[in-house]
C-alpha cells in the first residue's frame, strides 16, 4: 500500500473539517447558502493554515449538484467525484511562482471564454499570486474586474503586502489567522490516534510550538517524530529529535537569577552550548520563558498561558516567586540581547553580561535595572549595642572591621555647654555616644586630659575647600567630555550638539546654550539633569548651572558680508581700529 504523508492524507475536505478558521468557513457556507457569490476572492495568510484547501473545498462546494442543508458538498454526485479524482474540468489550479509572465495570464485569459462543462462555476485558482510580474497583474485587471458570470477566480498568498492595491480592490479579501496551540494539539492527536501512534501530551505541545501556527509544518514533523520513534513519541524523544530545550533549564535559570547566582548561571549556559545549542536561541526561549511567567502570576491572563497541563503548575508556582519588577527588567534586558546579538562579534559574552545584569536584579522590591551596580548609601551604624558599643553589621560582612565605641566612655561636650546631672532614673542606665554624619563625635575616656580631646575633635573636623572659579577652558573641556561621554546610539543628538558652543555667563559656574529651534531646545530641557551632573562632575564645580535659550531671530538668518563685518566691528574695537587706520576695501 502507498504511503501518504499525513498533510495530504488528514486533508479536509469539507469546511467542517478545516481547524482553526472557524470564522472564514462560516462566512463562505452562508454565502454559499445564499447564493451571494463575488467573482473574486483573495486569501491570504502564514503558510500551512488552510489557503488553498479553503480554496479547493470552495471550489467543489459551489459545484456540488446536491448539496446538503448545511451548504456542505454532498462528496457523491458526479462533480465531486470528479473533483476528488483529480479530473474536474471546471476548477483550474495555476502555480503564479512558475506562471507569472504576461504569456502565462493571457492563456489563462483564453481559458475564461470557454463555459464550464457538467457544472455551474468555472474557478480558477492561483496560489502564491504575489509573484506575478507587474505586466501580468495589469494584463490580469480587466479580467479581474469584469469576468463571465460563470467565472470565479480564487487568489492565495502568504505575502499580501506584495499584492497591487487594484487588485485588491477587485477582490473580497479573507485573512487566514495562525492556528492555536491546542487547535494543533487535539488535531495531532485525533491523527495519532487514527494513525494507531502513542504521543505524550508534552510531546504534541512541542511539535506544536515548532510548527508556530501551520498545520501543514506540524503534521510534517509528526510524521517525522513517529519515524523516529517507531510510533510511540515521548518528551524526550521529540527533544532531541527536533533540537529544542527543555523548560527544565529555564526553570533551573530562574532561580538561579532570583538567587543573584551569576557564576551558577553562567555554568548553566556552558551546559546548554555543550549540547549543541546556539546562545541566541537560549536567550530567545529565556524571554518566552519569562512571558510565561508574567501571564501566569494573573488569573486574568492565565489563558495566555500555552503550555501543557503538566508544567502549567510550573510556572503558576515560579511566578509567584518572581515579583514584578524583576520579570519586568528581565525582559527588557533580553530583549536588548536579543536585538544586538546578531551584530555582536563575541556573541558568547554578550549572553554571558545578560546573565550577569540579570543576576544583579534586586528580587526582593525591584529596585535597579541590572545595567550597572547601584550605589545605595548604607548606614555607617546599623544598631547599637548595649554598653555604649556601635557596631556595622554590612561592613562586617564585607570583610571591614566594625566601629565600636571606647568601654567606659563618655561624650565630650563642649566648653561652654553646662554640665547636666542624670536623674535618679537615666543613672541606671549606661550611657550610649551620640552619632552624627555631620559632625562625628569624639569619645574617650574620664581620665584623659581636655586638651587633647580638642586637638583630637579639630582633627576628625574635615577642613573646608573653597569652590574654583569657572573659566572658558574649565567650561569647553567640561561639554567636550560630556560629548564624548555619550554612547553610539546617541551619535546622531552628539553631532547636533557638536555645533552648540555654550558660553560662559559667570565665574560661580552658570554658563549659557542658545539653541536655532525650538525642537532642539525641548530636548535639551528633557536633559537638563544629565548634563548638568556630568559637566559638574568633569569640571569639579558641584554649583555648575546651565540657562537655555533661543538664538535672536535676527542672527537666525544669513548674513551678507557687509552685516557680517559690521557685527565683527561692533564686537572688536581692534578690529575698528585696523579698519581706520587703513585704506583697504572690503568686498
Amino acid at each position: 500500500m502507498e504511503y501518504i504523508v499525513s498533510a495530504r492524507k488528514y486533508r479536509p475536505a469539507t469546511f467542517d473539517t478545516v481547524v482553526g478558521q472557524r470564522a472564514l468557513t462560516t462566512t463562505l457556507l452562508n454565502a454559499i447558502r445564499t447564493n451571494h457569490l463575488a467573482h473574486a476572492y483573495l486569501f491570504c495568510g502564514p503558510r500551512g493554515v488552510g489557503k488553498t484547501t479553503c480554496a479547493r473545498i470552495f471550489a467543489k462546494t459551489i459545484n456540488c449538484l446536491h448539496p446538503l442543508e448545511n451548504g456542505e458538498a454532498c462528496q457523491q454526485c458526479e462533480s465531486c467525484t470528479s473533483f476528488d479524482e483529480g479530473r474536474s474540468m471546471n476548477i483550474h489550479e495555476l502555480d503564479a511562482a512558475s506562471n507569472n509572465s504576461v504569456d502565462d495570464i493571457r492563456e489563462l485569459i483564453d481559458q475564461v471564454r470557454i463555459p464550464p462543462q457538467g457544472g455551474r462555476y468555472k474557478v480558477f485558482i492561483i496560489d502564491e499570486v504575489h509573484m506575478l510580474s507587474t505586466a501580468a497583474f495589469n494584463a490580469f485587471l480587466k479580467t479581474l474586474e469584469e469576468p463571465p458570470h460563470y467565472v470565479i477566480f480564487i487568489l492565495a498568498t502568504t505575502e499580501k503586502h506584495k499584492i497591487l492595491p487594484t487588485i485588491l480592490s477587485r477582490c473580497q479579501v479573507y485573512d487566514f489567522a495562525r492556528i492555536s496551540l491546542q487547535s494543533t494539539v487535539d488535531h495531532l492527536g485525533h491523527v495519532a490516534e487514527k494513525e494507531g501512534v502513542r504521543a505524550e501530551a508534552q510531546a504534541l505541545h512541542l511539535i506544536a510550538q515548532k510548527a508556530d501556527g501551520g498545520m501543514r509544518d506540524a503534521l510534517s514533523i509528526f510524521d517525522q517524530m513517529a519515524s523516529f520513534t517507531q510510533g510511540n513519541i515521548t518528551l524526550e524523544a521529540t527533544l532531541q529529535n527536533l533540537n529544542m530545550l527543555s523548560a527544565d533549564y529555564y526553570f533551573r535559570l530562574v532561580e538561579l537569577l532570583l538567587r543573584h547566582k551569576a557564576t551558577e548561571a553562567m555554568l548553566l549556559l556552558d551546559e546548554v552550548i555543550g549540547k549543541g545549542f546556539d546562545a541566541g536561541n537560549f536567550i530567545a526561549g529565556l524571554s518566552t520563558h519569562l512571558r510565561n511567567l508574567l501571564v501566569a502570576r494573573d488569573a486574568q491572563s492565565l489563558p495566555l498561558l500555552e503550555v501543557s497541563d503538566e508544567d502549567r503548575p510550573r510556572y503558576q508556582q515560579q511566578a509567584q516567586q518572581c515579583p514584578l519588577p524583576f520579570i519586568y527588567n528581565a525582559l527588557q534586558l533580553c530583549q536588548q540581547c536579543d536585538a544586538t546579538y546578531r551584530q555582536s562579534r563575541n556573541k558568547r559574552l554578550q549572553v554571558e553580561i545578560t546573565l550577569i545584569q540579570l543576576s544583579q536584579l534586586d528580587a526582593d522590591d525591584g529596585t535597579g535595572s541590572g545595567l550597572r551596580p547601584e550605589k545605595i548609601i548604607k548606614p555607617l551604624f546599623a544598631a547599637l549595642k548595649e554598653g555604649g558599643e556601635a557596631t556595622a553589621p554590612k561592613a562586617a560582612e564585607n570583610g571591614a572591621q566594625p566601629v565600636s565605641a571606647p568601654k567606659a566612655a563618655t561624650t565630650v561636650q563642649p566648653h561652654d555647654a553646662p554640665t547636666q546631672q542624670p536623674t535618679s532614673a537615666a543613672a541606671s542606665k549606661p550611657l550610649r555616644p551620640r552619632i552624627s554624619l555631620s559632625n562625628i563625635a569624639i569619645t574617650a575616656t574620664v581620665s584623659e586630659p581636655e586638651t587633647t580631646l580638642t586637638a583630637a575633635a579639630q582633627q576628625a573636623t574635615p577642613p573646608t575647600t573653597q569652590q574654583q572659579p569657572l573659566t572658558e577652558d574649565i567650561l569647553r573641556n567640561a561639554w567636550a567630555t560630556f560629548l564624548a561621554s555619550l554612547p553610539e546610539n546617541e551619535q546622531r543628538n552628539a553631532n547636533r550638539l557638536r555645533a552648540l558652543q555654550p558660553q560662559m555667563l559667570s565665574t560661580e559656574g552658570e554658563f549659557g546654550i542658545e539653541v536655532p529651534n525650538q525642537l532642539l531646545l525641548d530636548e535639551l530641557q528633557q536633559q537638563r539633569t544629565r548634563i548638568e551632573a556630568h559637566m559638574r562632575q568633569s569640571s569639579g564645580i558641584p554649583t555648575l548651572r546651565m540657562t537655555l535659550g533661543l538664538i535672536p531671530e535676527d542672527r537666525r538668518r544669513v548674513l551678507t558680508p557687509a552685516e557680517r563685518l559690521e557685527r565683527m566691528k561692533e564686537q572688536s574695537e581692534g578690529l575698528r581700529v585696523l579698519l581706520q587706520n587703513t585704506s583697504m576695501t572690503i568686498i
